[in-house]
């Protein structure tokens, strides 16, 4: 099975081909993120001492997200015509900020919809970059209104979650994460809609297939799990996590099929969990964390503890972009719950 996009046939799941062809794509472009192994604090007090967790650090990412590379991966393949008529995107919010980024240094213009509710610092970071943001009252109304500007103005649509040229982006931080760390037992991932564990699952099974990959999603937006149950892509009605980053209304075929290809399991945490995870790494690592990369932690030391203590784990700090105040609050509940 293939697909054809932007006049370039390309693979049901990204080839290692594939992958290190878009590194070197974007080589300059985006940073390759450090990793750091975590070794005090809760993970030295609740796992076992021969337990290796590694975080990589994707947080440090230009635009404080892995979004970036799916992002300028995307703009990247566009023609001068397309480029022209501009993007648009639809985000809660890193999405938003990875494409404004990505549509300034490629000289095309972005109109970003995004969720009343999305972080004001977020928005701020995509104005700053010249994009015109336009607000809507919920995620799946941002989707549709996107959509519609493709129909009536023919931008392109940057997807934040779905798609070949998505995945060969996300993927590269599974390259870099193999090479830097390469005696993985298990990397877990954070799952929105499914574009980044993709692309990590799709670099990792490829380079060592014993390496089991977990995604990670908050129980008030857990499309990816119930589609894995269903068989098939699912909607969710409603969406109830305060990890914004991991709040896609549906999964779509082609990241749900890379994903169930390549992906051990989904599992779940409650907010609560994702809070504490915060807190853990604010407190032992230092790091400004939003939810999203609290998932992994939350998972490790919830649903997965058992299945992974002992191992050599390493965790996908996937963004960092919150306010403090909001930062501060949530924290502060995972402290209080630690």
């Amino acid at each position: 099975m293939s697909f054809v996009v932007a006049d370039t046939e390309v693979s049901a799941y990204p080839t290692l081909d594939q992958i290190h062809y878009t590194a070197e794509r974007l080589a300059g472009k985006v940073l390759e993120t450090p990793v750091w192994r975590w070794r005090t604090g809760i993970v030295e007090r609740a796992l076992s001492p021969d337990t290796e967790v590694w975080l990589k650090l994707e947080l440090f990412q230009r635009t404080g997200t892995f979004k970036l590379r799916g992002a300028l991966n995307g703009i990247s393949a566009l023609d001068a015509g397309a480029l022209s008529r501009g993007v648009v995107a639809a985000s809660a919010g890193n999405h938003a900020v990875a494409v404004a980024y990505a549509a300034k240094a490629a000289g095309t213009h972005a109109k970003l919809f995004m969720p009343r509710h999305a972080s004001p610092a977020r928005i701020a970071a995509c104005q700053a970059d010249g994009a015109e943001v336009f607000l809507t009252n919920t995620v799946h109304e941002a989707f549709a209104l996107a959509l519609r500007l493709v129909e009536e103005e023919r931008r392109t649509m940057i997807h934040p979650f779905d798609g070949p040229r998505t995945a060969e982006g996300t993927a590269t931080v599974g390259l870099e994460l193999m090479r830097q760390v390469p005696n993985l037992d298990a990397v877990v991932v954070p799952v929105g809609g499914g574009g980044l564990c993709a692309g990590i699952a799709a670099a990792v099974k490829q380079i060592n297939p014993s390496c089991l990959v977990f995604g990670i999603e908050p129980f008030g937006a857990d499309a990816m799990y119930r589609s894995f149950r269903a068989g098939e892509p699912t909607k969710l009605q409603s969406i109830d996590t305060a990890a914004d980053s991991l709040g896609a209304p549906y999964t779509l075929p082609y990241s749900y099929g890379v994903c169930r290809r390549f992906v051990d399991d989904i599992v779940r945490v409650w907010d609560e969990e994702i809070f504490r995870g915060m807190h853990h790494l604010f407190r032992d690592m230092k790091l400004v964390a939003e939810p999203a990369a609290a998932a992994a932690i939350a998972a490790l030391l919830g649903p997965l503890r058992a299945r992974l203590d002992g191992k050599n784990v390493a965790l996908i700090m996937c963004g960092s972009n919150i306010d403090a105040q909001r930062f501060s609050e949530l924290v502060a509940k995972g402290a209080e719950a630690a």
